[in-house]
């Protein structure tokens, strides 16, 4: 990335809880331009991108079309992950109910695309 990330969020959707393999997933939000080298994406049935790594099949990044010009980079593969904490929870409704996160970030029940795109919630 040739950039800081706008925002990073957990995502608990059962569409990224499958692409991650993890019980909730954490991403970066970079302007799209800031990423680069990715090849071409997969695209979802629900109309996300994703990449892949081409060797081990590692999540890379996703973009969504109701979030345009940003691209999603799970915090995980970062070399700054522990610098990037999520600043709110997106789709906190499909979170699994034995998973307990003691926070006080806001929870957005579907995408939190307002908050996510910048425009006012």
């Amino acid at each position: 990335m040739s950039a800081a990330p706008r925002t990073a969020s957990y995502c608990h959707c059962v569409d990224c809880r499958r692409w991650t393999g993890a019980p909730v997933a954490a991403f970066a939000a970079f302007d799209a331009v800031s990423v680069h080298g990715l090849g071409a994406p997969v695209v979802h049935p629900s109309g996300a991108e994703r990449w892949n790594c081409a060797d081990c099949g590692s999540p890379l990044a996703a973009c969504f079309a109701y979030l345009p010009d940003q691209t999603y980079v799970p915090v995980g593969i970062l070399d700054q992950a522990d610098a990037i904490a999520p600043a709110l929870h997106s789709h906190a409704d499909s979170q699994l109910p034995w998973l307990h996160i003691a926070d006080d970030l806001p929870r957005f029940e579907a995408s939190a695309r307002s908050r996510l795109s910048g425009s006012a919630d």
